[in-house]
């Protein structure tokens, strides 16, 4: 493995991290079919973001200093605030650093989905972050998004480089700062956040990933060269604990990380996600750390946890040594039944594909041609989604360097880097198409967070990437329509509604079974890199015509030692559906 050396002001050197039947509620989606022109090349994720209005530019407060926080890049969510059936955007921000104001933009960006104005198949957004009073300045990263209060409209929370924020929707296009009166008090370098609920009582607690313990004062002279400062890394701060907030049920939040056993304060976390480790029905924490163990907490099902990271053989890569990790996500990639985990690492380290084996994990990286093609990128944001419809989970990843002078050091290694697109072709094996996807999915980008929704209604997920310093980016995935071999897949869209369980059903693990097999996948915050895909489930069909049984786990209650499960049968493809769950 290559690895590059930095220094710190004494020289010392640094290594580089490296079953009811209910009333359904139907939406039926007509899909808009949008010619090309002639000669345009066919691009099966085309960059929609001027088209639809997107405007936001991400402000680090870099004016030369290389303060750590700069590189970290903002999150990005899909959020339907005004619940109208749209998926709108949320976009983290940073801003600028004391005594070098600038005229960049100092707040997030809320975009309003308004639906496809001009019948080009595009949506059209429009900035409603003044009008929303979330024109507030913080130094923005992660962003997760539930309905916390379970009155029906979907809240969020922001991690910030001090003191998080929460925000609570008010029901009529506003939100409101609810962090004091929550009880929520986080003042470390808040990462990954994501909602679930822990103790199965019904209401969403929260886990917030923190990093380094990083400040202006304490920042350090680290260099590429010898002779001028580069952005240091985390081996030069300590680390910082995560922390866990148990939803009281009346608004407000007590802070339990030591009671449930997961104050680490060596950890240095970028990553958080749940998902359940050996399938007892308890939602687990995988917290992805940057250059220190990465962490899997298990679930007791007393209110505790137990770190078996190192157990379950995810604490470090194959060869015995703690990864740069930066995203995470977990999926049941191959029909097992049980949820592996991809996690994005620093360059020279190849994505890791952990496979479930049920009480333990093996990396499938090396054989399933994951890891040689990722070595030389940088990963951020990555997430499983099946986006050609085939019912199998596909890998995106977001890449981009820290160092905008690395290529100077390590000639094979660069600033921009294109994303990669893993197409799952059975067996658990992977393959990068991205140079398949179209000329915009191509570029270069600074990548940082990355979310997955479906802007246009028409039944397959786009993407949302946002970059450091640079634009968000929003692609239409237009996979379906320009191949005319895959024109007639099907699928099936999911929202869950709980009642018992937490109002966006987080935490549900909904099943398809069809002529063509048995899908399964769980419905959760968080996950990929600071960023919130959109709560909804959307299931692949190849050519299926109809689902003979659909079932939804509903979370565990803890108080019942049971799930509620609800089962429909002979249920139509290409639809939205809507489940509530049943007292």
């Amino acid at each position: 493995m290559i690895k590059h050396s930095y220094f710190n002001l004494s020289g010392t050197s640094k290594l580089s991290y490296p079953f009811e039947k209910i009333k359904l509620s139907l939406l039926l989606i007509k899909i808009v079919m949008v010619p090309l022109a002639i000669g345009q090349e066919i691009s099966n994720f085309l960059d929609v973001t001027e088209l639809s209005g997107i405007t936001f530019k991400h402000n680090s407060g870099s004016f030369g200093q290389k303060y750590l926080p700069e590189t970290m890049g903002p999150g990005c969510a899909f959020i339907d605030y005004n619940n109208d059936g749209r998926q709108d955007i949320l976009l983290a921000n940073g801003k600028d650093w004391p005594n070098h104001e600038t005229n960049r933009r100092q707040t997030m960006a809320l975009y309003r989905n308004e639906g496809d104005l001009d019948g080009n198949g595009v949506p059209e957004f429009s900035d409603q972050t003044s009008a929303a009073k979330l024109d507030e300045s913080h130094y923005g990263l992660g962003l997760a998004v539930a309905d916390y209060d379970n009155d029906g409209d979907d809240d969020f929370y922001l991690s910030c480089l001090a003191n998080d924020r929460l925000f609570q929707n008010q029901g009529d296009g506003t939100f409101i700062d609810k962090t004091e009166a929550a009880g929520i008090d986080n003042p470390s370098f808040g990462t990954s956040c994501a909602w679930f609920d822990y103790d199965g009582n019904g209401d969403l607690d929260l886990f917030v990933a923190n990093y380094v313990d990083w400040s202006i004062e304490s920042d350090l002279f680290c260099t590429l060269d010898g002779t001028h400062k580069s952005y240091c890394t985390p081996e030069s701060y300590d680390g910082q604990s995560s922390k866990l907030f148990r939803n009281r049920g009346d608004g407000t939040f007590s802070d339990i990380s030591r009671i449930a056993r997961i104050e680490d304060q060596v950890s240095k976390s970028l990553g958080v996600c749940i998902f359940d480790c050996n399938s007892d029905g308890l939602p687990d924490i995988f917290e992805a750390n940057d250059t220190q163990p990465n962490k899997l907490y298990q679930n007791n099902g007393d209110g505790t946890f137990i770190e078996q990271g190192m157990i379950y053989g995810v604490a470090f890569s194959e060869d015995g040594k703690a990864t740069g990790a930066m995203g995470v996500d977990a999926g049941d990639y191959d029909g097992s039944g049980r949820e592996g985990l991809v996690v994005g690492n620093f360059s020279n380290e190849m994505i890791n594909l952990y496979h479930n084996e049920g009480g333990f994990f093996i990396d499938d990286a090396p054989v399933a041609n994951v890891g040689s093609s990722s070595l030389l990128t940088l990963t951020f944001g990555c997430f499983f989604f099946d986006f050609d419809l085939d019912g199998q989970l596909d890998i995106f990843a977001a890449n981009g360097h820290l160092e905008d002078e690395i290529n100077t050091v390590q000639s094979e290694v660069t600033y921009a880097q294109r994303p990669h697109l893993f197409r799952n072709t059975g067996n658990s094996s992977f393959l990068d198409v991205v140079t398949d996807a179209g000329k915009d999915l191509q570029k270069p980008i600074v990548g940082r967070g990355a979310a997955y929704g479906d802007i246009d209604n028409d039944g397959d997920w786009d993407l949302l990437v946002t970059t450091c310093e640079g634009p968000a980016y929003l692609y239409r995935n237009d996979t379906i329509m320009n191949t005319e071999v895959l024109s007639n897949r099907s699928w099936i869209k999911i929202k869950l509604v709980g009642n018992q369980s937490n109002r966006n059903g987080i935490g549900a693990k909904v099943t398809v079974k069809t002529t063509g097999g048995q899908q399964t996948r769980t419905l959760r915050s968080g996950a990929s890199y600071c960023s919130q895909s959109e709560l909804s489930i959307i299931f692949g069909l190849g050519t299926s015509k109809m689902i003979e049984e659909l079932i939804v786990d509903w979370p565990l209650s803890v108080a019942n030692k049971k799930r509620h499960q609800t089962l429909l049968s002979d249920v139509k493809v290409n639809q939205h559906l809507t489940i509530r769950e049943n007292n």
